[in-house]
């Protein structure tokens, strides 16, 4: 009993412990506690009204007729023209008092505009030059593989290629625009001109241009602004300031690149002949006795017209009708005849050049074709083949503006580029929204090739170094790179470009190996083609090897058919 009493006790005094400890803690301190109390004095609340009296109301009703309008508007402007009037005169008098002083003061003021480095034309171009080698040092990696990389992966496969990505120019103002149209300048390799529009029907707005260099891969050179979308552009072989553009309203202008004001030099008007549809391709004349600068133009009103830029207005003159034309031909046994070429005489007979016809017959439907791109000749300047958007294609000469000169029949859908082989005169190629590709020499009355690549074909441009080698872009952002001479069937190189984007045009550069694309969402890729895509770029090849080249092409493929 006494050790459980003991036991107890102990608990007691670890409990009475704690509490003592509990009960320090909570005590306040009595050295520094003070209890502090404040309350204000709660504003009270007003309420002011102010009653005003309505303005008073008038009933006014009064007859105008036209001539005091008329009389009430000369009145106005016979008052603004002596206000006009009265500040001339004082800004003479004034001129003319202080025209001592003035010439006093200009040589001062002449010397300050030329220690006025600010703003100087030299340091314009001082500045320029500084940007281009900033742009330089921020992407040196890019322009090293521009200048020196060669893709060794190339060494072990044959009859295969790659693109190296390089650079992408965009701005912030094309965001929301497509590139409608691409274009080399002939005289410096560096500096492409892009044209922003819309193939939608439904969002149309306004366009623009820029012009990119590769010296300067972050801004472009030069901007101008449309009031209507921009359809394709096409710089002058020789005058390489100049930048002839067509428009989706059917206006066609002449910018001077040099020039800085956002003004073209010459625009149509419809007082000097129009297009009443958008142009969708416009393009150059070198040749002409007259010596006056003048260019082509398509639009899908169904005319092409050349543009003769005078010295205060651009003239029109209609060089073609693109008629409405529908073939119906049936042979001897009654069965169907599909692929064929009209061939138009003067007394206007058809002849089917390898196909037995018995009454074939040519009907002129009413109204114009639907023009969509067209192209001149290398060496028959005066020959010319056009692309419709009924997926027929029509050899025309200048010479003879009644009548197509031939009708190739191939595509089943609209045309979107029609390109000469840069080499052989007799080869070009169409590309179609049916998802072919078709080689075609205008000797024959089928195509040679027809490649399909699987989505609709936007574009599709020869390349400047071989007259074997092509490439096209497709609708789901891939390029696909050919050479004849190695691969008549598939492409040397199949290669998506842009994600979730459309890629609408292509052109490759005169002097390096570079191909730039454009997509709908206002961006121009920049790709380099590896070894394999150009075998024959560091050779000096001659243009009879070239013609060579393709003859053989076409010797053998007329050999299997």
């Amino acid at each position: 009993m006494q050790q459980q009493s003991g036991e107890k006790a102990g608990e007691n005094g670890d409990n009475g412990e704690d509490g003592a400890d509990n009960l320090f803690e909570n005590r306040k301190n009595q050295f520094n506690y003070s209890e502090r109390a404040a309350q204000t004095f709660n504003n009270g609340y007003r309420e002011r009204c102010i009653a005003t009296q309505p303005p008073a109301v008038i009933n006014f009703s009064s007859t105008v007729s036209q001539w005091e309008i008329f009389d009430k508007y000369m009145h106005d402007y016979a008052t603004q023209i002596n206000e006009q009037d009265f500040l001339r005169q004082q800004e003479k008098s004034a001129s003319s008092k202080n025209k001592n002083t003035m010439n006093a003061t200009y040589s001062s003021a002449n010397q300050q505009n030329q220690d006025d480095m600010v703003h100087s034309q030299r340091m314009g171009n001082a500045l320029k030059i500084l940007e281009r080698m900033v742009n330089q040092n921020s992407d040196d990696e890019i322009f090293q593989d521009f200048k020196y990389w060669e893709d060794a992966s190339d060494t072990f496969r044959d009859g295969e290629g790659s693109l190296l990505p390089l650079w992408r120019f965009h701005t912030e103002r094309s965001k929301r625009k497509q590139v409608t149209a691409l274009a080399w300048n002939q005289n410096y390799p560096d500096l492409f001109a892009v044209g922003y529009g819309s193939y939608d029907f439904m969002r149309q707005g306004t366009g623009m241009i820029c012009c990119f260099s590769l010296k300067n891969t972050s801004n472009p050179e030069y901007t101008f602004a449309t009031e209507s979308g921009v359809m394709c552009l096409d710089f002058h072989p020789e005058q390489c300031s100049l930048l002839a553009v067509g428009c989706y309203d059917g206006t066609v202008m002449v910018f001077d690149v040099r020039n800085k004001g956002n003004r073209p030099i010459y625009a149509s008007s419809i007082k000097t002949g129009k297009h009443t549809d958008p142009v969708w391709q416009v393009t150059w004349q070198v040749e002409d006795l007259a010596k006056e600068l003048n260019f082509f133009s398509i639009s899908s009103d169904g005319n092409v017209a050349n543009w003769t830029m005078s010295k205060n207005e651009l003239k029109m003159e209609q060089i073609m009708q693109l008629k409405l034309v529908s073939v119906t031909t049936s042979n001897s046994n009654g069965s169907s005849l599909g692929n064929n070429t009209i061939s138009n005489s003067s007394s206007h007979t058809n002849n089917f050049g390898g196909i037995n016809t018995d009454a074939p017959e040519e009907a002129l439907m009413s109204g114009l074709a639907s023009g969509c791109c067209f192209d001149f000749n290398r060496v028959y300047e005066h020959l010319f083949i056009v692309g419709t958007e009924e997926g027929n294609i029509h050899k025309c000469s200048k010479a003879y503006s009644g009548q197509y000169l031939e009708t190739y029949l191939g595509h089943h859908m609209a045309i979107c580029t029609v390109t000469w082989n840069p080499f052989h005169p007799r080869v070009f190629l169409s590309c179609s929204a049916d998802w072919t590709v078709k080689l075609w020499d205008y000797s024959l009355p089928n195509a040679v090739m027809s490649f399909d690549l699987g989505n609709a074909v936007g574009d599709v441009a020869w390349s400047p170094y071989s007259a074997t080698v092509f490439a096209a872009a497709t609708a789901d952002g891939k390029v696909h790179v050919f050479d004849l001479s190695i691969n008549k069937h598939e492409p040397l190189c199949e290669q998506k470009v842009v994600k979730r984007a459309k890629i609408t045009h292509l052109s490759f550069n005169k002097r390096d190996p570079i191909l730039i694309v454009g997509d709908d969402r206002g961006g121009v890729n920049s790709l380099k083609l590896s070894p394999n895509l150009r075998t024959l770029y560091a050779t000096n090849t001659s243009p009879k090897d070239h013609i060579a080249n393709m003859d053989k092409i076409l010797t053998s493929l007329d050999s299997k058919q």
